[in-house]
């Protein structure tokens, strides 16, 4: 049939795609900690399930983006023995 090869084009992003975000809203900002506390979905890339936890942030500047109650988007990754926010978009 024509146009099904279209659909392997349109295939969902794998969850170890870098480009693939988590929503959340910010529950805390500690700039002193250099982190921030997240109300978020599962985390697919991770294995994590829906909760509530502290992240540090991979660039200091992420702290001045959001402020508490915000909804956002956002990447977490284990860099250094530590799980951090590598990627943050405030959702519109």
């Amino acid at each position: 049939m024509p146009g099904h090869d279209q659909h392997a084009a349109m295939a969902m992003p794998s969850q170890d795609d870098p480009d693939t975000l988590s929503e959340g809203g910010i529950q805390k900002v500690d700039k002193d900690a250099g982190k921030l506390t997240v109300k978020h979905g599962p985390l697919n890339n991770l294995g994590m399930p829906a909760m509530t936890m502290a992240f540090k942030v991979q660039d200091p500047a992420m702290l001045d983006q959001v402020k508490v109650g915000q909804l956002v988007r956002f990447r977490v990754e284990r860099a250094n023995g530590s799980l951090t926010i590598t990627r943050l978009e405030v959702s519109k």
